[in-house]
């Protein structure tokens, strides 16, 4: 019996041993949390005993740096009508409060928004923005790490709609860049400075997959750093530049290639008969109103800017063609005669003599009627009519030659040198015009090519 209870009290010691050794580490590890925490919150409140956050760091000491760095997340959308954009951005910033340092278990204490309205913060705003969103779901979006030798570091995310200047001659072949600007609003570079956290060309970021734009491509991005006066003193300015390229595809299949169509279209009349008024005539009209058209559409997604963009220039030389080819039509009808060609002989003569002729025909045929009963007594008669039968057989075809020079929907000289002519200057001026904009580049210094 005794080997019997000997043998199984064996694994419930062990197992006993096992529970007790591991509620002794969890109550040595809740000791220990409660330790930390309680170490944490004297430091916090050591920290916070006797501070001030009206006053920035240094005063009269030295002046505050401010280190700043952005993370884009997203990019776009680009508004051309009110010249803005807006950008989604993680922006830090990060500088040293001597008053803020500690000595603890841990290197950095990882706190949130509570505390940051509890210590002093730049007054960082942005120069050129027109609407700036602080994202508060489902807390306030703020991080806030004090390491141990007075570093903060304090993050926030913002959605940002800035103005971007842009300058519309080359659209839409252009280019643009839009900056971003801040820096502080009360304290001057005496006070307050700012720099970029890593090198410029490191210091704003990009995601891969950030860009919001439809009409434009990211090219890059630089950053910057400028001065700006004030009548109330000097101010440090950091500044970004967004460097977009607008995509043509849309503007090719909406503007330009109806109106290159439109062009052929109307050129197509050279190559109808003069005596084709009506179907010349509904070319002609079509074409003009349907390049009004047109050139009226493709304003409406532009600010009303007070010069001719390159679109408007190309729609202008359209608009001229599709005129002058209307004009030639007028002119051709101008020297078109009831569907005689133009010979530079008067129409007038060969009217008349058409007219003398049908005068001696009708004469002849009156006389026949009256004196037919006597054509059998008088022998003379005959011989008359068989020379008056004559007559008219000759005059009949004399007039025939005449009839045959001229020829019916005949070709102007002016629609066939137009037929050569306007093809040949409207490709050529295609040829110009997209090898002046397609091969122009902006030059940008220090550009960081977007990923």
């Amino acid at each position: 019996m005794r080997g019997r209870w000997s043998s199984q009290s064996v694994p419930v010691l062990v197992s006993l041993i096992v529970l007790w050794q591991t509620r002794s580490q969890a109550v040595s590890n809740t000791t220990r949390n409660s330790k930390d925490i309680a170490t944490f919150t004297k430091i916090l409140d050591s920290l916070l005993d006797g501070y001030d956050n009206r006053l920035r760091p240094g005063l009269g000491d030295r002046v505050t740096e401010v280190k700043t760095d952005i993370y884009v997340t997203s990019f776009g959308p680009v508004s051309d009508t009110d010249m803005e954009y807006t950008v989604d951005v993680f922006f830090r910033q990060s500088w040293k409060d001597e008053r803020l340092k500690f000595h603890g278990p841990m290197n950095t204490l990882p706190l949130n928004n509570l505390m940051a309205s509890r210590i002093w913060t730049p007054d960082t705003f942005f120069h050129n923005g027109k609407k700036s969103v602080a994202h508060n779901m489902t807390m306030p979006n703020k991080l806030l790490r004090i390491m141990e030798d007075g570093t903060l570091l304090y993050t926030m995310r913002l959605t940002v709609q800035a103005e971007c200047p842009m300058h519309l001659e080359d659209f839409p072949m252009d280019f643009h860049s839009c900056p971003l600007k801040f820096g502080s609003y009360a304290y001057t570079k005496t006070e307050v400075t700012y720099i970029w956290t890593r090198n410029a060309s490191q210091s704003v970021e990009v995601a891969p997959d950030g860009s919001r734009l439809n009409q434009y491509d990211l090219v890059g991005q630089t950053v910057g750093k400028e001065t700006i006066k004030s009548s109330t003193g000097e101010y440090t300015v950091m500044t970004a530049h967004f460097h977009l390229k607008r995509k043509i595809g849309y503007f090719v299949i909406q503007t330009y290639l109806p109106c290159i169509m439109t062009v052929i279209l109307s050129q197509v009349s050279f190559w109808l008969n003069r005596e084709s008024v009506p179907a010349r005539t509904v070319f002609g009209v079509t074409t003009v109103l349907t390049m009004t058209t047109l050139s009226i559409s493709a304003r409406n997604s532009l600010p009303k800017v007070a010069y001719a963009t390159a679109m408007d220039w190309f729609i202008a030389v359209c608009y001229a063609f599709v005129f002058s080819a209307l004009i030639e039509f007028a002119t051709v009808n101008y020297f078109t005669k009831r569907g005689w060609a133009w010979d530079g002989k008067s129409v007038v003569n060969d009217k008349k003599k058409e007219a003398a002729i049908m005068k001696k025909n009708n004469a002849y045929a009156v006389a026949v009627a009256n004196y037919a009963p006597n054509i059998t007594k008088d022998s003379t008669l005959p011989t008359i009519s068989k020379c008056a039968l004559n007559d008219t057989n000759k005059n009949t075809s004399e007039t025939k030659p005449e009839q045959n020079k001229k020829t019916f929907n005949s070709v102007s000289k002016i629609d066939r040198i137009s037929r050569i002519m306007f093809p040949v200057l409207f490709g050529s001026f295609n040829l110009v015009y997209w090898a002046t904009y397609l091969n122009r580049e902006p030059v940008i210094k220090d550009l960081e090519p977007a990923k």
